[in-house]
């Protein structure tokens, strides 16, 4: 199982990446310790795989279109495919971490138009209404999927037939998360259009952060106007557009303060926050210290991990 502490995004489609990611077994399993990502956050993103997760400690704020859902140590969740979310640890929480499932629901179905899929996964797959689930301790229909969750973590990949263990778990549960999304297939459709240019939105402003960005650029990526690009970053991002921009900037120059060598001078014009004494105030009001603080920080809390 990998211990993930940050995210990152494929080139072109910025997906997640998922690493160790195979065909032939399309599925991975993480331990997730979100109080050591960059700012104690995921930030916005999306995967054509489905994910499972189990809380093992703190709290964590899953946000998508639709709004949010607070999850505490002992809940979980699902998170259906190609699904716009993000993560945020509990402000007052020192630990926050949970185990993850990621897979392709062919893993379930066993190949694409098979019976199996069309009867069961597709149904959920496809139900661009459902984006996420939330899976609670007190609730009959819940606390079984969540102890079989639970369980799913203990199967090791050095066990006898783990492949097949781990699919007739996933399975298993799958039919359960699949009653409780029957019963939720009720919203909006016009969600399921909004997603998409939030989408188109968010993917200009990873490909083009280092440069000057306006919010009519912005706009104009999703076919919309700067009017309403501000309504849909509002009511389902909850935040603006300028704001966005900004906060990504300073995640990506976390992950260059934590991974490379560059000046803090060449980080802040690559990730188009200028000057190095406007990035530094910029930085300083984010995340409560400067970038070399930061850096030797992270550095420092780094090689007491090891």
């Amino acid at each position: 199982m990998k211990v993930i502490h940050g995210i990152k995004l494929k080139p072109g489609s910025r997906e997640e990446e998922l690493p160790g990611y195979s065909a032939e077994f399309p599925h991975i399993a993480s331990f997730v310790e979100l109080d050591k990502y960059a700012g104690k956050q995921a930030p916005w993103h999306w995967h054509k795989d489905v994910e499972l997760f189990y809380m093992a400690q703190g709290e964590v704020t899953y946000y998508t279109p639709q709004g949010t859902k607070l999850f505490s140590a002992g809940m979980g969740g699902f998170v259906n495919s190609n699904t716009l979310h993000m993560t945020r640890a509990g402000e007052s929480c020192r630990k926050v971490t949970s185990f993850l499932h990621l897979f392709d629901p062919v893993l379930i179905s066993g190949q694409k138009g098979s019976a199996i899929e069309q009867k069961y996964v597709a149904p959920l797959t496809t139900a661009s209404r459902i984006e996420i689930i939330g899976l609670y301790p007190g609730n009959p229909e819940h606390e079984p999927i969540l102890e079989a969750l639970r369980k799913s973590f203990e199967i090791q990949e050095t066990d006898y037939a783990y492949e097949l263990r781990l699919r007739s778990a996933l399975s298993d549960m799958w039919c359960g998360l699949l009653k409780i999304a029957e019963k939720q297939e009720q919203g909006n459709k016009e969600l399921s259009r909004i997603s998409g240019k939030i989408k188109m939105m968010l993917l200009y402003i990873y490909e083009h952060y280092p440069e000057k960005i306006t919010v009519r650029q912005v706009a104009e990526a999703a076919f919309i106007s700067e009017r309403e690009c501000f309504r849909v970053f509002r009511d389902c991002l909850q935040t603006t557009p300028v704001e966005y921009l900004m906060n990504y900037r300073i995640r990506k120059a976390c992950i260059m303060l934590e991974e490379g060598c560059e000046t803090v001078t060449a980080i802040g014009q690559a990730c188009g926050l200028g000057s190095s004494s406007y990035f530094g105030r910029i930085f300083r009001e984010t995340m409560g210290m400067t970038p070399v603080e930061y850096r030797k920080q992270w550095r420092d809390s780094d090689i007491k991990r090891r």
